[in-house]
């Protein structure tokens, strides 16, 4: 008789009601998000049929807008939310990477809970207020003041103008007749509010994963011999790399969707604009914004297309940033 064979054990695991209660809200929460993004994708598709087999393919390099003569695309309005974004994430970086260092290594304990509720509150700030803010003080009184034009843009043409980014056709910063008009209401005046909107929430992802640093390493970076500035250097920005990546993508979907802050500051034009400090520029926000309360038939089909170009970029960077971030909290390497 074969002796018989011990099979493994089977361990039953019992949740309780808590568990799965939590289990079961966490899913559905999951499925209505994901079921949301899928009908906001599938009502933009529909819509913008119409606009599609009107133009074809050609919707995504004709730089006009002209839909009553089926003469519409946003080639132009693309390249602008593209510059405006880099050039707000160009600014929020830095200044992101420095406050959330500040708050998370440098600042006093007492201050740090002030601070991280500032960090928050910037970014509850209606777009809206950045955007007047924007309008009347930063760009007439900051940024390009007086007569002359003096301010930033007009050192950055003459001194950097033979980069073509930062050329402005028909303007020669060193004549004194030269209007300052030329400017102002530039995809770099938009960029910069824009930047300004999405610093705290860059800072805010930053300072959470530098906060997770491990504390071994710290407290053995010191005891090689390391500066305060070196464990930083050595252990927390190596270990925060990756949220620091996701942090910024992040912050480049709300920038390539900001919308009023952006139609407040620039004039739209429909052409591609590659210099960034001359007047006029677009993106595809202010332009949805701008048209949609005029347009109907073909036109308004042709701005849920636009809408549709939009969702799938800001979708893309976010789901991209939402992977990097879930890797990046499970652990990184460090130099230490």
């Amino acid at each position: 008789m074969a002796e018989a064979v011990d099979a493994p054990r089977r361990i039953r695991l019992r949740r309780a009601p808590s568990d799965v209660v939590f289990r079961g809200v966490a899913r559905a929460g999951g499925t209505v998000v994901l079921a949301v993004m899928l009908l906001v994708g599938i009502f933009l598709s529909v819509r913008a049929v119409p606009a599609v087999r009107a133009v074809g393919f050609d919707f995504l390099t004709t730089q006009n807008w002209v839909p009553a003569q089926l003469d519409f695309g946003v080639a132009g309005v693309l390249v602008g939310t593209v510059l405006i974004a880099l050039v707000a994430i160009s600014i929020a970086v830095p200044l992101a990477t420095g406050a959330a260092l500040y708050i998370s290594e440098y600042a006093p304990g007492r201050i740090q809970p002030v601070l991280v509720n500032m960090v928050d509150l910037m970014a509850a700030v209606p777009s809206v207020v950045y955007g007047i803010w924007g309008f009347f003080l930063l760009q007439p009184h900051i940024l390009v003041r007086g007569d002359q034009g003096d301010g930033l843009p007009r050192w950055l043409t003459t001194y950097l103008g033979w980069i073509p980014l930062f050329e402005v056709d028909g303007y020669d910063p060193r004549d004194p007749a030269a209007s300052p008009t030329a400017l102002t209401s530039s995809s770099f005046v938009a960029g910069i509010i824009v930047s300004m909107m999405v610093t705290p929430i860059i800072a805010s992802v930053m300072r959470e994963v530098f906060s997770q640093a491990p504390l071994g390493e710290r407290e053995g970076a010191y005891a090689l011999g390391a500066t305060k500035w070196g464990m930083i250097r050595a252990v927390v920005l190596p270990f925060g790399r990756g949220g620091m990546i996701g942090g910024t993508m992040l912050g480049l979907g709300r920038a390539l969707g900001e919308t009023i802050g952006v139609f407040l500051v620039i004039s739209m034009v429909f052409v591609i604009q590659p210099h960034i400090l001359q007047t006029g520029g677009g993106s595809i926000a202010a332009l949805i914004a701008l048209r949609y309360s005029d347009d109907s038939g073909v036109a308004l089909a042709a701005l849920m297309a636009a809408g549709l170009v939009l969702f799938a970029m800001t979708l893309i960077v976010n789901f991209a940033a939402g992977i990097i971030i879930s890797r990046s909290r499970s652990g990184a390497t460090s130099e230490a």
